[in-house]
């Protein structure tokens, strides 16, 4: 990961966000100067997470959160040098990639650790079958 990481650092890096593509490498008829793509720079921070580099992670993401509107929305693409929304708006991958982005950077483990321990799924999973059976979700249908 670390390679692939350096990789985009250096060929998808536009002032210091993430493009999707490189589209001077390639024909396929669009613009070439695209804008940084939001959801892409967001998976960045959850690549700096796992690879430990909490400061790039965390200066990636507050720098993300300026590019947010008045209330709170993202678009899909934006210039990086004048933070203008571009492509769609609002685009629900952005948010979705700034919440989990949120979720890695708060959490003590590592977000794959946390999904490879199979003893923390299993809690987890008692814990929704409890909550469901206390709302009498389950085998005997919901409580009237």
């Amino acid at each position: 990961m670390r390679g692939t990481v350096e990789a985009i650092e250096r060929k998808l890096f536009l002032d210091g966000l993430v493009k999707c593509y490189d589209g001077t490498e390639s024909d396929d008829g669009l613009v070439s100067d695209e804008g940084a793509f939001l959801a892409c720079s967001f998976w960045l921070v959850d690549a700096y997470v796992l690879l430990g580099r909490m400061a790039d992670a965390r200066r990636l993401y507050e720098r993300l959160l300026t590019l947010c509107n008045d209330v709170g929305l993202l678009s899909e693409e934006c210039d990086p040098n004048t933070g203008r929304p571009l492509g769609n708006f609002h685009q629900a991958l952005s948010h979705i990639a700034l919440i989990n982005s949120a979720f890695n950077l708060n959490e003590t483990a590592k977000p794959a650790i946390q999904r490879s321990d199979s003893s923390l799924d299993n809690s987890r999973n008692e814990t929704a079958v409890n909550l469901m059976q206390a709302e009498g979700i389950g085998r005997n249908g919901p409580r009237v």
